[in-house]
């Protein structure tokens, strides 16, 4: 009996939608929750027993023994048609989490879908309003300690504004349509914050936030990624719902220690963390600055950007190097290993081969006029 139920499940991986994890779309999965019916990874399947039996019943398909009914659960339902049931009231601005996503966005995917049924009754999306308040810990640009502070997101305003004291005037007013935010578990050391970047006076901005309670700060990256999306939903009519959403937050490409000289060739190499942020490479003294040393815009081949393996003619080469080439300079940078080099080659090589956007070349007019000119202008106005 046990041997049947085990051909029959390896049977029902592979009908469509069944091949790949319900939740976050890796191939192969190898558990199941057989009360809702649905095939899971082993890193969902881990999620799927923290919110209790009560939610997700988990077995594995091999190393478990399968009853009659527990199958049967699994034919009626599988994959495709869980996700239209759980899956139905997505909003747009809503990040699904792919398999190699932090375990704050995956986890609370997880639970939204299962646990409070998010998307089956929109009312409980508390982020899609446009508006949200409340405290989050946040790190000192001077220094490494973190303090509470009231944050107030106003899609009405395009603000998000923070507060050392509730009563007096906002610390600082960032918009949402010129600003970046990003899950940095991995940097932060908390598995539970986010990065906040932005443009100010023409150069970058970065503030490091935490909260404790994994809900309440994917609320907060979500309820970002909604008010910027209906924004641009106003400001841009015609254009494609899909399109717009690639606007919203963007994870960085590429970060990492790297070395880099002077602009002259006698200048030694120097340790910097840099950090590639779409089209924006920065590099700072330490991983957490709120400011980059320098900022380099990658524009397009045809423009003369372009990176090679090596060092310029007179500079010593560190044994992994490269050249990061620029209309105005050539960047001589060295990776610790030739795998890391080959990494940034490659991200490198994919940002310039693509081709500039009108909101590229805005951020591109913003961080060369950075010295004689700090007006503002948005990302997202029309040129």
């Amino acid at each position: 009996m046990a041997d049947r139920n085990e051909k029959v499940l390896l049977e029902l991986l592979k009908l469509p939608g069944n091949n790949v994890c319900a939740d976050c779309g890796s191939r192969n999965p190898e558990w199941a929750s057989y009360n809702l019916g649905i095939f899971l990874c082993p890193r969902c399947a881990g999620v799927h027993r923290g919110m209790g039996v009560h939610i997700s019943k988990v077995k594995h398909l091999k190393l478990d023994r399968w009853e009659d009914s527990q199958v049967e659960r699994m034919k009626e339902v599988g994959n495709i048609n869980a996700k239209l049931k759980y899956e139905e009231r997505v909003p747009p601005c809503y990040r699904r989490p792919k398999e190699n996503d932090p375990q704050v966005l995956i986890e609370q995917w997880i639970r939204a879908k299962y646990q409070r049924e998010e998307f089956c009754y929109p009312e409980r999306q508390g982020y899609v309003s446009g508006y949200m308040v409340g405290f989050l810990m946040k790190r000192g640009k001077e220094d490494s300690r973190y303090h509470p502070r009231k944050f107030i997101l106003s899609e009405a305003e395009d603000t998000l504004k923070y507060f050392v004291r509730e009563n007096k005037e906002p610390k600082a007013i960032l918009r949402l349509s010129e600003l970046n935010v990003v899950f940095a578990p991995e940097k932060i050391d908390y598995p539970t914050s986010l990065q906040l970047t932005f443009l100010k006076d023409g150069t970058t901005r970065h503030i490091y936030l935490y909260h404790e309670d994994p809900e309440v700060i994917t609320n907060w990256y979500m309820a970002i990624r909604c008010a910027k999306l209906h924004r641009l939903q106003v400001a841009y009519p015609s254009a494609s719902e899909e399109d717009l959403v690639g606007y919203l937050t963007e994870d960085f490409a590429k970060e990492g220690w790297l070395w880099k000289t002077g602009p002259r060739t006698t200048d030694g190499f120097k340790k910097r963390w840099f950090t590639l942020d779409n089209r924006k490479l920065m590099y700072h003294d330490e991983p957490l600055d709120a400011h980059p040393k320098g900022e380099i815009f990658i524009g397009h081949a045809l423009d003369g950007y372009s990176v090679r393996i090596g060092v310029v003619a007179g500079v010593k080469d560190q044994g992994f190097s490269f050249t990061l080439h620029t209309p105005d300079r050539i960047f001589n940078l060295s990776a610790a290993t030739e795998s890391d080099r080959d990494q940034w080659l490659q991200v490198l090589e994919k940002v310039i081969d693509r081709p500039l956007t009108p909101q590229d070349s805005s951020i591109s007019v913003r961080l060369v006029r950075k010295r004689a000119n700090t007006n503002s202008m948005s990302i997202f106005s029309p040129r």
